[in-house]
């Protein structure tokens, strides 16, 4: 399969709103309205390009104050293409990308069952630390 991995300003909406639902991270409530906006907030947005289609088969972002931490998320690859290597690829891009710009502290949420992916990049548990989540009580 030909592809290619291009660090975006923008992309199609309708393709990142694909990518967030293959991953059961899009809800129906949200507005792809704010798709525009999600992707040039990001310090770096990474989509993986079918270019015989031109359509996005996957996605990530790095969001950074572009100075001194950055953290990986929303990596996702249409379940179709997975297993030959595009996520790493993808992966590795948003870190080089970030080295690139002098930063080193690079951190990531992994999802249930994909810590072996991210170990096998490079990432290790950030030991005695909890990831948490704000939920005001009602």
């Amino acid at each position: 399969m030909d592809t290619e991995i291009r660090l975006v300003d923008t992309w199609s909406t309708e393709d990142i709103v694909a990518l967030y639902r293959a991953a059961g991270w899009w809800k129906d409530t949200y507005d792809p309205a704010g798709i525009p906006l999600l992707i040039a907030g990001s310090f770096a947005f990474a989509v993986v390009v079918n270019k015989q289609t031109g359509k996005a088969i996957g996605m990530g972002r790095v969001l950074s104050d572009g100075v001194s931490d950055a953290y990986i998320q929303d990596v996702v690859i249409l379940p179709a293409y997975r297993g030959l290597d595009l996520g790493k690829q993808l992966v590795r891009t948003l870190i080089q990308r970030c080295q690139e710009k002098g930063i080193k502290w690079i951190g990531l949420m992994a999802e249930p069952g994909s810590s072996q992916f991210y170990t096998a990049l490079g990432f290790t548990p950030l030991k005695d630390y909890s990831p948490m989540l704000y939920q005001p009580q009602e």
